[in-house]
């Protein structure tokens, strides 16, 4: 190391946790401030734009570890496939519904796993590592990618409004608003009081504070929107929006340590650099990966939604 770098590395002193909280509340701002125009505006797609920047982002930064770690994959075809989901099935949702929309979905994901199969045809065999590449390139697009696509799903989960406008959106922002409360919960009551690791060998800075944390700020956040927004979310009662509470504050626990898990395999700290304060995009994301599914599947199965 020459004698400038060595001085610059020296010099180089990790951010104070006062500067972190003004970042990650910086961007938390910027992008909540995205996310209320664009709902309210009832541009449905904007709000589809959004759901497809941010997941193939978060897509390219789950491939991008593994390539830190030099782990196989077929990270181009995954995203090639990722945006046929994405623009499909907004089609077909907004167009069809989503009764008439799963044969789509099924039909992208058999043709992906055909297109990795044949593309692992070309390229070199030794000993396992095709099977590793398939294996990787599969569990992205499916824990990445398909997983946040039932946001897409959640937008059109409830009849359009007699106009023809669509009502959705309002369940996304719920949605979002609950689980990033659990983060901000766990963020908060960790860093205060948290004594007792939760997982450590996971994660070692996560508690049993911080959880019980997640949980309060989710439910309290849950009730909180259903008073503010009734008319919005009116497939919802008192009921729903207080399981739906504890329900998304604890998904949204374990959708982050998920991510712990991967990050700690390929070991990496941050999936990126994209929200300052707050890493990249998949970071940003992983509490939803788990959360979209369990309230979509919550309003189509419990509530009930026609």
């Amino acid at each position: 190391m020459s004698a400038t770098a060595e001085t610059q590395e020296i010099g180089k002193k990790p951010a104070t946790p006062r500067a972190v909280f003004i970042l990650r509340f910086t961007s938390t701002i910027i992008l909540w401030t995205v996310a209320l125009l664009i709902a309210f505006s009832g541009f449905e797609l904007a709000f589809w734009g959004l759901i497809s920047a941010f997941g193939l982002i978060s897509l390219w930064e789950f491939y991008g570890m593994l390539d830190q770690r030099g782990l196989p994959n077929f990270k181009l075809t995954a995203m090639i496939c990722g945006v046929a989901m994405l623009c499909g099935s907004f089609y077909y949702f907004s167009h069809f519904g989503l009764a008439n929309s799963y044969e789509f979905e099924t039909a992208v994901l058999l043709l992906f796993l055909l297109t990795v199969i044949t593309r692992q045809m070309f390229a070199r065999l030794r000993e396992d590592e095709p099977l590793q590449a398939m294996a990787y390139t599969l569990f992205g697009l499916l824990y990445v990618l398909w997983l946040f696509n039932f946001m897409t799903k959640i937008l059109y989960v409830v009849p359009r409004s007699d106009t023809g406008a669509i009502m959705g959106q309002f369940y996304c922002l719920y949605l979002i608003a609950v689980t990033k409360f659990s983060d901000m919960g766990a963020y908060l009551t960790g860093s205060v009081i948290g004594r007792h690791p939760l997982i450590p060998h996971i994660s070692p800075k996560k508690t049993w504070e911080g959880f019980f944390g997640a949980m309060g700020f989710s439910l309290l956040a849950s009730l909180a929107l259903f008073k503010l927004m009734p008319g919005h979310l009116s497939a919802l009662n008192w009921t729903h929006a207080t399981i739906l509470g504890l329900l998304l504050g604890f998904s949204a626990v374990i959708g982050d340590l998920a991510e712990s898990i991967i990050k700690r395999s390929t070991g990496v700290k941050d999936s990126g650099r994209l929200l300052p304060g707050i890493g990249g995009a998949l970071d940003l994301v992983d509490s939803l990966l788990f959360t979209a599914p369990l309230l979509f599947f919550y309003l189509r199965l419990v509530v009930r939604v026609p």
